[in-house]
């Protein structure tokens, strides 16, 4: 029997916002209820009684259909129940190009019409010709893709889609296009210096932005080129490959230049004139670094799409549709439904959890039927896209609710466990529609463009379906050439799902507030739990810190990256999913996502950091990030004034520790001490010369605190800045302590003194790093020149103001305060830049405040805010405890006195405007975000695949 999941009547806060959400998007003529909606649905699409009766017992018992299909079904009006379409743009003004594409202008009037009914659009805009190209009729030069798509972006601005639903769009651009550079930067905030401001006007101008959200938001607004684009940059095997070896690039057209040009026979087998040949890893990295610092261009990767096209033989696929789970040909579109997977859950949180395979095949089942139906039902803006659907009959069922069901099952999201059951569900599911659709090829005939022998031939995703539904298709054909995508279904889970998790997705927090703006215009707040929340109260079970609770900042990039790939080679279409990251991700880890998605045969991929560039905080042209307004309030105390400081070093990043696959060199040294016997490991790699990688102690006796110092040391080193790691070693030899003792330093005769563990330990280490050339002083030090103060600066003998909390871990004993000092930066923001402790606490713990203290020093306040999260993880043989989480009212387990410090000091940051205090699930005050044009805050934040307003609940671009 499966689990209810209805909500329990103690809990009326969220079921009550999803039941506004239903009303709000679905409902139509009084309905308040999902029952109603199916009711509604079934009628309008099934052809009798029967079929009615399937169709609503389907979708009671799990299919909950495409967003457009319950908004449009059986409803008086010509709104499609089509979610999105790809419509092709031609390289002529008017009329058709050469391949028959229509001219742009007449593109234009066909995707006003279509988002006019409703539609969502996704272009290919690489047939324009470049900039500069020549225009032999008029005799003239071209102005290239990115000025014509700004005559898109108008007319989605003016065009109201249905339903009051905001006009979606996006443009993609092939990334061998002579114009990408210029794509790539069409989103990107301009540099207003090189506009003609001088440093100081520039440096007024982003002031008032930061300071005024509205006029911040109207000045972006005006230097955009795409403000109402998602826009994607199409990246070929052939380009990756030469960003793989560092190589060179052509960058191609077949409109001829006004220049001269060499010519070559693209891939495709047309002969195109090389505009000019880059090197790969300049496009790469202009991508990277905007997708990064501004969320947009996202990816796909194009040639995968079409290796695996089970109509290879008939299209090449250049785009997609705004939300990038279907990828699409000329005119193609989105007809899409998910199955709620959670309601097959059996006896969740259980150890006899499992999924109802067969109600869940039925479900499966039963969404081919009606989205199949659905293509023969609906309201078609072009003609075009009615007969490219009836010729091919594509449709995609996904799945929802992944990220409950694994946790009801009592898998981990991401964990070696998830991904294989994930892998095994999407074969099965795959199956299952392959051999729906067979069925209704036997009952209403194959789609016309069926080929048999092309459809199965080796390398589509037809080829490798199991033999026995291969043989069938050859028998009776196949109704449907596609049927599998991942949507976000970020706002039907809401609806329809008890604040279900979206997609593939997993849960983005297990308790929110959320505002939500009524129909009519007031704000209305609601305190939220995730459905898995609901179902273990109604359980009366505990939310706490199990590993299959964990949230979507909780896990790694690899958690995510594992779980789409498990399902990516069941899926003949795409899935839409978001890898989020913290803000103080690093550059060059972020990049690796890219890359390993490509490796992986994904399709595309999509990230979002919190810190984009059309948030609360504007990247000045040095990359450091303004002061948030709350930051430069007037403080009545007396603080350190700063008067200057140096500009952020170009080469400061965030080291990771590099892949060693030869192995590494390691020196082990013994340490006996009364506090406990252990070992310091320090460790290097060879290419030419040593390169410290890993100093890590070792040994069940290791004295408390050691180990995190350890662990910030090995980071240090892994900077490759010599003077740097001395200046940290240094500091740490001069540590004196309550645990002096007696020691051997290698080659020396015999012990002598130390004055701490902490000295000993870094005498250690300092002593393998001279021994292998690797702790020069004499060389330049970029880290060292970052700092804003070489020193801690002193207060006069007026003395200066700080922050001090109290700690208290009754599992070690521990019993003491943190102090920090503050002071004000010379642009007036405030920052800690010396911490220490007084009170009961392990002396080695005055080390790791040397070298936070030596950290907050440093220029760009992210180097200290990466530091700490390294360390909000560490953990220490029975030292957790239960702490008050900073800033909140809950309390929640640590696992370690190292780790609470960490989180202290995040959250002080966090208060300060440089980092948003995400210690755990509940909510917490949002500081940054984007711009909301509903409500005037920056308060957008990107979850479950939707951009949502956590101040009025406006909801922006899914996907």
């Amino acid at each position: 029997m499966k689990n209810d999941l209805s909500i329990p009547a103690s809990i009326t806060d969220t079921q009550r916002f999803c039941s506004s959400i239903l009303e709000m998007k679905y409902g139509r003529k009084g309905e308040t209820s999902a029952n109603q909606v199916f009711t509604r649905v079934a009628t309008a699409l099934a052809a009798d009684a029967s079929e009615q009766q399937r169709f609503y017992s389907g979708m009671c018992a799990g299919f909950i259909p495409g967003g457009r299909i319950n908004a449009s079904a059986g409803i008086d009006g010509a709104t499609t129940m089509i979610n999105c379409f790809v419509q092709p743009v031609g390289d002529t003004i008017s009329g058709y190009d050469d391949e028959h594409r229509p001219g742009i202008f007449n593109a234009l009037e066909e995707a006003a019409e279509t988002m006019r009914r409703g539609g969502g659009v996704g272009y290919d805009f690489s047939a324009i010709r470049p900039a500069g190209a020549r225009v032999k009729g008029t005799n003239s030069y071209a102005s290239g893709p990115v000025s014509y798509m700004q005559v898109f972006d108008r007319m989605c601005s003016t065009v109201e889609s249905a339903g009051a639903r905001r006009g979606a769009q996006m443009g993609i651009l092939r990334v061998d296009h002579p114009d990408i550079l210029t794509f790539i930067d069409a989103k990107k905030c301009p540099d207003f210096k090189t506009l003609g401001l001088s440093e100081q006007d520039n440096t007024a101008l982003m002031r008032m932005v930061g300071s005024n959200f509205g006029f911040g938001y109207a000045l972006r607004g005006a230097f955009a080129k795409l403000s109402n684009f998602n826009i994607s940059v199409a990246l070929t095997d052939e380009f990756m490959r030469a960003v793989e070896t560092d190589s060179d690039f052509d960058l191609v057209h077949k409109a001829e230049p006004s220049h001269e040009a060499t010519t070559k026979t693209s891939a495709e087998g047309r002969k195109v004139f090389v505009y000019r040949t880059v090197r790969a890893r300049e496009i790469w990295d202009r991508i990277m670094r905007n997708t990064y610092e501004g969320a947009e261009p996202g990816v796909v990767f194009i040639d995968t799409i079409n290796h695996d096209n089970n109509l290879h033989y008939i299209e090449r696929i250049n785009a997609s549709n705004p939300c990038a789970e279907q990828p699409l040909p000329d005119y193609g579109c989105c007809d899409v439904g998910s199955v709620d997977i959670a309601r097959f859950v059996v006896d969740p949180f259980t150890p006899q959890a499992r999924l109802d395979k067969d109600a869940f095949a039925d479900a499966v089942s039963v969404g081919v039927d009606i989205l199949d139906t659905v293509l023969d039902r609906t309201v078609w803006p072009l003609k075009q896209q009615e007969s490219e659907a009836h010729a091919k009959r594509r449709i995609g069922v996904g799945i929802l609710g992944w990220a409950d069901a694994l946790a009801m099952l009592g898998m981990p999201y991401g964990s070696a466990d998830s991904v294989t059951f994930v892998a095994q569900v999407h074969e099965f599911m795959r199956d299952k529609a392959y051999e729906a659709s067979v069925q209704l090829a036997k009952r209403k005939g194959p789609f016309p463009l069926f080929d048999a022998d092309e459809f199965l031939k080796d390398g589509t995703f037809a080829s490798r379906l199991p033999e026995q539904i291969k043989d069938d298709i050859r028998k009776y054909g196949i109704r449907n050439s596609h049927l599998l995508s991942i949507a976000p279904t970020g706002t039907i889970a809401t609806a329809f799902a008890s604040n279900g998790s979206a997609g593939i997705e997993p849960v983005f927090a297990h308790a929110l507030k959320r505002n939500v703006r009524m129909q009519d215009g007031s704000i209305k707040e609601f305190k939220l739990q995730s459905r898995v929340s609901e179902l273990r109260t109604l359980m009366g079970l505990p939310m706490d810190d199990s590993p299959v609770l964990r949230t979507a900042l909780q896990l790694s990039v690899d958690d995510h990256l594992n779980i789409m790939a498990a399902a990516a080679p069941y899926i003949d279409a795409a899935i839409s999913k978001t890898i989020n990251v913290p803000e103080d991700y690093p550059f060059d880890a972020f990049v690796d996502v890219y890359y390993k998605a490509w490796k992986m045969g994904l399709k595309g991929v999509t990230t979002y950091r919190p810190n984009v560039m059309m948030g609360a905080v504007l990247v000045a042209d040095d990359g450091k990030e303004d002061v948030p307004k709350e930051a430069m309030t007037v403080d009545p105390d007396r603080r350190v004034q700063l008067k200057s400081m140096p500009p952020l070093a170009s080469t400061i990043r965030y080291p990771r520790r590099p892949e060693t696959p030869e192995g590494v060199d390691a020196r082990v040294y013994q340490v006996n001490h009364s506090a406990g016997n252990f070992s310091v490991v320090v460790s290097h790699w060879m290419n030419g010369v040593a390169h410290p990688i890993d100093v890590y102690v070792a040994g069940a006796e290791q004295p408390r605190g050691i180990a995190a110092i350890a662990k910030l040391l090995s980071i240090d080193m892994r900077e490759e800045d010599q003077p740097w790691i001395a200046m940290k070693l240094d500091s740490l030899m001069r540590t004196d302590g309550e645990d002096s003792f007696e020691m051997h330093l290698p080659g020396q005769e015999r012990k002598v003194m130390v004055p701490s563990l902490v000295s000993g330990f870094a005498q250690l280490v300092s002593h393998r790093l001279q021994e292998i050339g690797a702790l020069n002083r004499d060389l330049p030090s970029p880290m060292i020149e970052a700092l804003f103060s070489r020193k801690e600066p002193k207060t006069t003998g007026e003395g200066g103001i700080g922050w001090h909390v109290d700690v208290n871990n009754p599992t070690t004993g521990d019993d003491f305060v943190l102090h920090t000092k503050e002071l004000r930066m010379p642009d007036g923001a405030i920052r800690p830049y010396s911490v220490w402790l007084s009170g009961k606490y392990p002396r080695t713990l005055d080390g790791l405040a040397k070298l936070l203290s030596i950290d907050m020093r440093i220029s760009d306040p992210q180097w200290i805010l990466r530091k700490l999260s390294k360390l909000r993880g560490f953990g220490e043989n029975q030292g957790h405890f239960m702490a008050q989480v900073p800033g909140q009212s809950r309390s929640m387990v640590y696992p370690s006195t190292v780790a609470y410090l960490a989180d202290v000091l995040l959250h002080r940051f966090a208060v300060l405007g440089y980092a948003r205090a995400e210690s755990g699930d509940a909510p917490v005050k949002v500081t940054k975000g984007k711009y909301c044009p509903a409500c005037h805050t920056l308060a957008v934040h990107k979850r479950d695949g939707c951009e949502v307003c956590d101040n009025c609940g406006a909801t922006g671009n899914c996907g």
